[in-house]
């Protein structure tokens, strides 16, 4: 059976909000003193995951959210605490 083009699945990438996230991360990981390495350690992510994230080259899963949430020992919504016009910050 071939797949009809006009219908394939579109991957779905928010790069804003992934940047959000991506910075939200790295500022929760800073604040709790955990060097990346250290956060793959605890989350039992790979290292090179963690990068990508903090990068946004992927699209993290929930459930990779919640074992960042809990190797980070906070609530998942803290990782969502940013808004959206918090992007301007990041483009300066």
């Amino acid at each position: 059976m071939e797949k009809n083009d006009s219908k394939s699945r579109k991957l779905i990438f928010d790069e804003e909000g992934l940047k959000l996230l991506a910075n939200r991360l790295k500022e929760v990981r800073s604040e709790k003193g955990l060097t990346q390495e250290e956060l793959s350690h605890r989350s039992e992510l790979t290292l090179s995951q963690i990068a990508r994230i903090e990068t946004v080259k992927i699209n993290p899963t929930v459930s990779t959210i919640l074992k960042l949430a809990r190797a980070l020992e906070i609530s998942p919504k803290e990782l969502f605490d940013f808004e959206f016009t918090d992007i301007i910050k990041l483009k300066n």
